[in-house]
């Protein structure tokens, strides 16, 4: 303050500002103390790191070993002022951002299509299916795993793990995914994200052929496809995906062991505590077959002319038995 106004005097600069000097004093001096006390604890923390020989140790595995070192009869610190002492000395841990791949590229001039399960009430199994990209760290690389999920029942129905993020690894899933149907007759829509590989003329083309819906998120909203990022995390925390791995035959092996495991053994709250598997096998299988059966055409009957055709149509086939029509008539 004095050395702002050399000319006043530190009464006067007191009085001006409704202090006493007596306060004035005490606050310095509490702020000496308090710089002191910082810097001491700031010493301790370097201290402690170094007996551990972890550099990294965080404010909270840190704050009782300090206020070890600085004893029951002197000053404790709170958490809150560790983590001050920590950012004004330089002494946080900055988590270094991993580097990893965008597995989604929205920048295409491909067409892109509604989302059409936002409200949507799935009761059935392999009504709507969702379709994820992750990544899969190895020595080196990366591989890319594309998976497709069943939404009612949670089952991953395809997967690939590819080398890169063409369109060739989520066509493979796909082809996986339509070859593992139980519901064939089924009105199925795909969901995904605005990706370059789900919006290729090939992939969306294969979609059509199977008479399958498309629906897609909105650019940069992951919100819109939960279960695609649930599963992605399961898999990478509960199994171990998310490690990183020796090379690409380990990492192939440890995918299908995995997606099996998840699959037929893991249940799931969501389910009832049903797998996957159970809860896609206990759906309505009847409600499709009545269906499909309704859709087949009628057999045409056969007219019999005379009594010589109606001998020779009632001829046994040989190696074979067949069952007579009692509603056909001459």
């Amino acid at each position: 303050m004095r050395v702002i106004y050399p000319d006043r005097g530190l009464a006067l600069l007191c009085q001006l500002l409704g202090y006493s000097r007596q306060a004035y004093y005490k606050v310095k001096k509490h702020l000496e103390d308090k710089a002191a006390f910082y810097a001491i604890v700031a010493e301790l923390v370097s201290e402690v790191r170094t007996e551990i020989g972890n550099f990294k140790l965080g404010a909270r595995k840190l704050l009782p070993l300090i206020n070890e070192k600085l004893g029951i009869d002197t000053q404790s610190i709170g958490r809150d002022q560790l983590f001050e002492v920590m950012e004004l000395y330089g002494l946080k841990v900055r988590k270094r951002k991993r580097r990893r791949p965008n597995t989604t590229n929205s920048e295409h001039n491909f067409g892109v299509y509604p989302n059409l399960i936002k409200h949507l009430d799935i009761q059935e199994a392999e009504r709507v299916w969702a379709s994820d990209i992750t990544y899969i760290r190895i020595k080196g690389r990366f591989l890319y795993l594309n998976l497709i999920t069943d939404c009612y029942s949670r089952k991953i129905m395809g997967y690939c793990l590819h080398p890169d993020l063409s369109a060739e690894g989520t066509l493979k899933a796909l082809l996986m995914a339509l070859g593992n149907r139980q519901y064939p007759i089924r009105k199925l829509i795909h969901h995904s994200d605005q990706g370059i590989q789900y919006c290729s003329q090939v992939y969306i083309n294969m979609l059509k052929t199977h008479g399958i819906a498309i629906s897609m998120s909105a650019k940069g909203s992951p919100q819109e496809n939960p279960l695609a990022e649930r599963v992605n995390g399961i898999l990478k925390d509960e199994y171990g995906l998310g490690k990183l791995l020796d090379n690409e035959d380990q990492a192939l092996q440890k995918v299908e062991t995995s997606i099996g495991s998840y699959n037929q053994k893991r249940p799931h709250n969501s389910l009832d505590d049903d797998t996957p598997e159970q809860k896609h096998n206990e759906d309505n299988w009847k409600q499709d077959l009545d269906a499909s059966l309704s859709t087949k055409p009628r057999t045409k009957q056969m007219t019999v002319n005379n009594e010589k055709d109606k001998d020779e149509a009632c001829l046994p086939i040989s190696g074979s038995s067949i069952t007579h029509d009692n509603s056909m008539k001459d």
